[in-house]
């Protein structure tokens, strides 16, 4: 092998070098059926699947991640405010001092 040689490897459907680098999919051969429903054409191997996008990148987490924090600190904020604190020390100590 030759210093600086590319190595790719087939991952959804499309050819991944080590780079990073996503190359064009191969070309595909149309599948045709025979009569006795043997498959003419089709290529030996994993089956395809439709997967227009495999995940999410890490970009896409940071972008969750900090809409997440920023959810939760809105919710803290709500839940410690001062009417959502009397309103349920005021429902517990109405369920504790009730009478059966």
């Amino acid at each position: 092998m030759a210093v600086g040689q590319r190595f790719r490897r087939w991952y959804a459907g499309q050819w991944i070098s080590l780079e990073g680098v996503v190359h064009a999919p191969v070309e595909h051969v149309p599948v045709q059926r025979r009569p006795n429903d043997q498959l003419v054409g089709a290529t030996s191997g994993p089956a395809e699947v439709d997967m227009p996008d495999a995940g999410m990148s890490t970009v896409e987490y940071a972008v969750g991640t900090v809409v997440a924090a920023a959810f939760a600190a809105v919710l803290y904020k709500i839940v410690t405010g001062g009417s959502v604190v009397s309103g349920l020390t005021s429902l517990i100590n109405s369920a504790l001092h009730t009478s059966l």
